[in-house]
């Protein structure tokens, strides 16, 4: 049985602005809830800055890579073919992510002749994707 000031709250005012009170409500929580979060973070990284110890060395401030010390020029070279690697990483990752929900919206009453058209777009794109790759020659065994 609803209560009677809520009763007559959605009769003075109308079914929908109780609705938009109770959106607009959920979503006050939410932001209450992400500026608790911010606070804590910066209340924490505030505490660690005025607890931890600052004594600089020219140790400490040397710039090392797993233990060693540099050697020689902090500037290397990188193999910029590299990229073909990740792009064929991003092509299979995305490939098995999307075979999934698509099998199983493909078999939903009233989506198969949709699904079945998008699934062969997405094919195309994977094919260009690995022509690609192959004209590069990285599917090459070496």
């Amino acid at each position: 049985m609803p209560e009677p000031t809520v009763v007559a709250a959605v009769a003075e005012r109308g079914a929908g602005a109780v609705v938009a009170a109770d959106y607009f409500q959920s979503y006050s929580v939410v932001g209450l809830l992400a500026v608790i979060g911010v606070l804590f973070v910066a209340v924490a990284f505030g505490a660690g800055r005025l607890l931890r110890p600052v004594v600089p060395t020219p140790e400490k401030l040397l710039t090392y890579e797993c233990g060693v010390d540099p050697v020689g020029e902090g500037w290397a070279h990188t193999q910029v073919r590299y990229y073909v690697y990740a792009f064929l990483y991003v092509i299979f990752a995305v490939d098995s992510i999307f075979l999934f929900p698509w099998a199983t919206v493909f078999a939903a009453p009233g989506y198969g002749a949709t699904t079945l058209v998008e699934m062969f777009i997405f094919l195309g794109f994977l094919a260009v994707g690995l022509l690609y790759a192959y004209k590069k020659g990285v599917l090459a065994w070496t």
